[in-house]
């Protein structure tokens, strides 16, 4: 039985969550990796909705979920969600619940420079959550980061807060603000240390303990591949790694223990906040697409951009991704149209492209070429079988395989955990 790896293979919000929720219940043990509170996950489960933004998604299930080191924590968020599960009726434990003891913190002062430089910045705004992330990433490859096993050491913090405050108050400073109050986050952090530390443990140890038993590992990334910092479209991206092989050194597992790469993709494309988007509609259509399919990010509350899906970009995620199989979601907003449109290549400046140019200016200049496709007026939501979907769907699905020249895995027609076709099952394959 394989290990399995779900990313997201556009630009995040493609429905990760149920689909690691419907595959959680045949895993032992759900990992984050990377990223931060900054992530949405939506799960329905018999017509209650639970929203998660940091913990792994196997929480609800039950299942033995790990926040790896790779992530970015913030003890405040994390108590905030677990006591709102718990108010849902989830038990939340050390027996169900592990965080990995070099997790670096996410502290208040980071949520501050992320918000006075998004403020600053005018019309060169990212468009971040806003929520510290990627000043606490920034902490950690600078070496002076706070992390979770800090917090059992409270009283010999000195010399990490003089490195890190020396870094942060010169910053405020440039923003016009007074330093940091080294005593109020220490209290801050001795208030909350307690609630952290009764999850905190090596993971790494833990997971290799779990896999030596012969567990289901379940790796649960965060955003999208469209979204890495490396791969994805530069500035307008997030402040980790979210390619599939981050699950490796996010987790402390080798990268042998990755397994099936499952690449998460909505039957549309949608983006959150700036950047390039070469099939945006903003038309009735994209209007339709955005109402039926309820978009609207599960963390910022902002309107997500909709447009047609797009093959170039998929295909170019599951190359660099290493994707087996994608989990192909929401293909039930599509319902009801009367014709519907794949990007296979782009137009810029006169030549034809069939991969999205690395420079920013090269990506908003991209004009896609569409191939378009008969829609179909019968329903799909709630289909569990291949053959109750509609001809055109089928040939919908069929034609979006060959163009990003990966198969289709799984087919979600609904929120509902259960409205799930499977065709390859991701643990055997």
């Amino acid at each position: 039985m394989a290990n399995v790896t779900v990313i997201g293979a556009q630009w995040g919000d493609e429905g990760k969550g149920k689909i690691v929720d419907w595959l959680a219940s045949r895993a032992d043990v759900v990992v984050r990796f990377q990223g931060g509170h900054n992530a949405g996950h939506t799960l329905v489960i018999d017509g209650t909705t639970y929203k998660l933004s940091l913990l792994p998604s196997g929480i609800v299930s039950g299942t033995l979920s790990v926040i790896g080191n790779g992530v970015v924590l913030d003890p405040w968020a994390l108590r905030d969600e677990v006591k709102k599960l718990e108010g849902q009726g989830i038990a939340i434990t050390d027996e169900n619940l592990a965080v990995a003891d070099n997790c670096p913190l996410i502290l208040p002062l980071h949520r501050d420079l992320d918000g006075l430089r998004e403020t600053a910045a005018g019309k060169g705004k990212i468009g971040t959550t806003g929520r510290g992330i990627g000043p606490a990433y920034e902490d950690k490859v600078g070496r002076r980061a706070i992390r979770v096993c800090d917090l059992a050491h409270l009283d010999s913090l000195d010399p990490q807060l003089d490195r890190l405050c020396a870094h942060h108050d010169a910053l405020r400073a440039g923003f016009g603000q007074p330093p940091v109050d080294r005593a109020a986050l220490l209290e801050e952090l001795r208030e909350i240390a307690p609630f952290v530390l009764r999850f905190a443990q090596p993971v790494w140890k833990r997971l290799k303990k779990v896999r030596r038993a012969g567990a289901k590992i379940l790796f649960e990334g965060a955003q999208g591949v469209l979204l890495d910092v490396d791969h994805g479209t530069y500035p307008f991206v997030t402040s980790s790694n979210t390619v599939s092989g981050t699950a490796a050194s996010g987790s402390g597992l080798g990268p042998n223990s990755t397994g099936y790469v499952l690449g998460i993709v909505k039957a549309y494309t949608t983006r959150v906040g700036s950047g390039p988007f070469p099939t945006e509609l903003e038309d009735d259509i994209g209007q339709r697409l955005g109402e039926r399919g309820h978009e609207f990010g599960t963390v910022t509350g902002r309107k997500r951009r909709v447009g047609w899906f797009d093959a170039v970009l998929v295909r170019q995620s599951c190359a660099i991704s290493g994707v087996t199989g994608i989990a192909l979601t929401k293909i039930d907003v599509l319902d009801g149209l009367d014709r519907v449109a794949i990007c296979t290549g782009y137009r810029l400046r006169g030549k034809v492209y069939d991969y999205l140019p690395s420079h920013a200016a090269d990506q908003a200049e991209c004009e896609p070429i569409y191939e378009d496709m008969p829609g179909w007026s019968e329903s799909t939501a709630g289909a569990r079988s291949y053959a109750d979907l509609p001809a055109n769907a089928i040939k919908y699905i069929q034609r979006i395989q060959e163009l990003i020249e990966c198969p289709v895995a799984l087919v979600s027609t609904s929120p509902e955990r259960d409205d799930t076709i499977l065709m390859r099952d991701p643990f055997v394959d």
